[in-house]
């Protein structure tokens, strides 16, 4: 079986997880990790048997290693990605692309032009749940989309100190709505604040947001809940269809209720898994720079919405 060899950057909370599901996949060959912390990366070298490196420069400089998750805070995303394909090799970063629109856009243009494959880790697009409800939306089992609710609320993850609530929740909704729906969002409405002294940024946000093809989405993200939530209602003119993401199930009413059977697996190793495939079979990856670009300009459109109390347009993020 051919394997690509890859490196992680970044070996926090998501970077572990990477790591974790390189060196299970059979077609993958973990070569090294990287991190500023010596403690994350002894941890995570010892456990999964590969070389670790505290400047990640020294990882790119590796011959062997053909690409890389980048999974560090959000406001180096830009540096270490760029650093990674002047390398020459493949990334896979996580969401959001980048931290400002001008950042992704250098990100996809030197990706390019370098002939490396650059993808953004939307890791709910792979939750088997939102799969079957894509399958189900084409089916048309609930008739005519006409909105869509989300909510993803939970407790303050004190591992998160460079980016709000909107960026680091939100986004994934957003633009599961727009993989769902296969349209653009031409406008976004947004209120915000913070609460919680321990926070920098804001901490809870209302979102609304309306499609090109005249769906509106409806989002609601904190980290004041004392309990995780993440579920997602998409209502039509035959039915609703509800999907909770933690359970990855789903439930149909209307003309053809029921109850959905889903295989469980875990999203991550299914994102991991076709990224490697794109660049073993030299196809274009399923989520592409392009779709990291439109997710971070949805919420940079929220955040945007929020501090003028108007609504934005997506062709006015360009920050």
């Amino acid at each position: 079986m051919k394997t690509v060899n890859v490196g992680v950057i970044g070996v926090g909370a998501m970077g572990y997880n990477h790591a974790r599901v390189y060196y299970r996949l059979e077609n993958a060959n973990l070569v090294g990790v990287s991190d500023v912390s010596e403690r994350k990366l002894s941890k995570v070298s010892k456990k999964y048997d590969t070389k670790g490196y505290t400047e990640y420069e020294e990882l790119l400089k590796n011959p062997d290693i053909e690409a890389v998750s980048v999974c560090v805070p959000t406001t180096h995303h830009y540096n270490v990605v760029m650093a990674a394909i002047e390398a020459g090799q493949h990334v896979l970063v996580e969401k959001p692309i980048a931290f400002t629109s001008k950042e992704a856009e250098r990100m996809i243009a030197a990706a390019k032009e370098k002939g490396v494959k650059l993808s953004t880790g939307h890791v709910e697009r792979f939750n088997p749940a939102v799969q079957k409800a894509k399958e189900l939306l084409e089916m048309d089992v609930i008739g005519d989309v006409v909105s869509a609710s989300a909510k993803r609320v939970g407790p303050f993850p004190p591992r998160i100190k460079d980016v709000g609530v909107a960026i680091d929740l939100a986004i994934h909704d957003l633009d599961v709505m727009y993989y769902l729906f296969d349209d653009d969002v031409t406008q976004v409405y947004a209120t915000m604040g913070s609460i919680l002294e321990k926070c920098e940024y804001e901490d809870h946000a209302e979102i609304m947001t309306k499609f090109a093809n005249g769906i509106t989405g409806i989002l609601e993200v904190n980290w004041l809940t004392p309990y995780k939530r993440r579920s997602l209602e998409v209502t039509g003119t035959d039915g609703i269809i509800a999907i909770d993401y933690i359970d990855q199930s789903i439930d149909v009413a209307g003309k053809f209720a029921q109850k959905v059977d889903i295989q469980h697996e875990e999203p991550l190793k299914y994102e991991v898994a076709s990224f490697l495939n794109s660049i073993l079979n030299d196809e274009e990856v399923e989520i592409t720079g392009e779709d990291g670009l439109n997710a971070l300009k949805m919420v940079l459109a929220a955040n945007k919405s929020s501090k003028k109390q108007i609504p934005i347009s997506l062709d006015d993020i360009n920050d």
